[in-house]
């Protein structure tokens, strides 16, 4: 007898359970030991378990079980999915060419060309000798051990979705910043994109698309790394002093004028600080997403953990360490200057 035989007794159900010839779900212990004459365990108060529709389903077979949830998720997501990807194949294409086309410029351009190129690059955002010297000899360091390449990939890939995070993620936090009601609607939209494990992303884009396409792992970069921008330039532009847009008006701008010649400048620091946590946050998932073909130096790392290569996946993995610091200091020097250039 299961728990809620009750239930289905005291609604008159039971004629409807008793009739239902569905799949019946796997026996548990305790009926197998019942149906072997051992007879159903006593329950105390402390065993009696919750009236999920898997413990309900053991009262009336007619009642779904729990895996009918998840069936029909996947099957309603199968049925769409031919749809879906004929949408968003022709959206999504240019993304791909975008990372092959970067992923190709980085990897033919000689050594001595783009490792002088991005310390210049560098110098010009930093103005930091030292951190100039430091990344020189970083990828000095990867070259000499053959990691060249793959850091090359990895910085190909960071460099087109983040660029892609900033070009969406700056005119979507413009627009909330203007709009309450679309600041409400995006809020959770945000929370879920930013509290959903990274590997969740992965699993919807594996059917849509083919793992050989490039934009199967730019998306899921992209859709990751998107969040701190938004959310940072939002914030930036809602802070800018009230009376500084009082000002602005009595000077009779209009509200572009405002936007571009006040609150965005103003706003700069926080838009600068979400793009550094939204490149180190795409470093992260570039790691990741080596599972589904995603090229650079998170292949190594997962070939270390497959192979239980130590010594490859440490060296990878310190390879991406220095490429997060090179990151991450280049891009809060560039905000340090910009900081500085506003006191003065």
């Amino acid at each position: 007898m299961a728990t809620y035989d009750w239930v289905f007794d005291t609604l008159g159900l039971r004629d409807w359970c008793e009739g239902a010839g569905g799949d019946a779900a796997p026996l548990s212990m305790a009926d197998l030991i019942g149906q072997s004459g051992g007879g159903t365990p006593d329950r105390s108060i402390w065993d009696l378990p919750f009236p999920s529709m898997d413990a309900l389903n053991d009262a009336c077979e007619a009642f779904p079980q729990s895996r009918e949830v998840t069936r029909g998720l996947e099957q309603g997501f199968l049925d769409v999915k031919d749809a879906l990807s004929y949408v968003l194949d022709p959206v999504t294409q240019p993304l791909s060419w975008a990372l092959e086309y970067a992923l190709l410029a980085f990897q033919a351009t000689p050594w001595w060309v783009m490792i002088p190129l991005l310390a210049i690059v560098i110098w010009f955002v930093s103005r930091s000798a030292g951190l100039v010297a430091f990344v020189a000899g970083s990828l000095a360091a990867l070259a000499f051990i053959d990691y060249y390449d793959y850091a090359m990939q990895t910085l190909a890939v960071i460099t087109v979705c983040a660029l892609i995070c900033v070009l969406l993620g700056v005119p979507i936090g413009i627009a909330m910043s203007r709009s309450d009601k679309l600041q409400n609607a995006m809020i959770p939209v945000l929370d879920m994109l930013q509290t959903l494990p990274p590997f969740v992303y992965l699993i919807p884009l594996i059917f849509l698309f083919s793992v050989t396409e490039p934009k199967l792992y730019g998306i899921a970069i992209i859709l990751y790394a998107i969040v701190p921008v938004v959310r940072l330039t939002n914030l930036g532009i809602r802070l800018v002093d009230k009376e500084v847009i009082e000002a602005a008006d009595a000077f009779g701008m209009t509200k572009r004028q405002k936007l571009y010649g006040v609150q965005i400048p103003l706003a700069l620091p926080n838009i600068m600080a979400g793009v550094n946590q939204t490149i180190m946050m795409s470093l992260a998932m570039v790691v990741i997403a080596s599972l589904v073909s995603a090229p650079g130096l998170g292949v190594l790392v997962l070939r270390g953990i497959r192979n239980l290569e130590l010594g490859v996946g440490l060296v990878s993995g310190l390879g991406i360490v220095l490429l997060a610091v090179i990151l991450d200091r280049s891009t809060k020097a560039a905000l340090a200057r910009v900081n500085a250039a506003q006191k003065h």
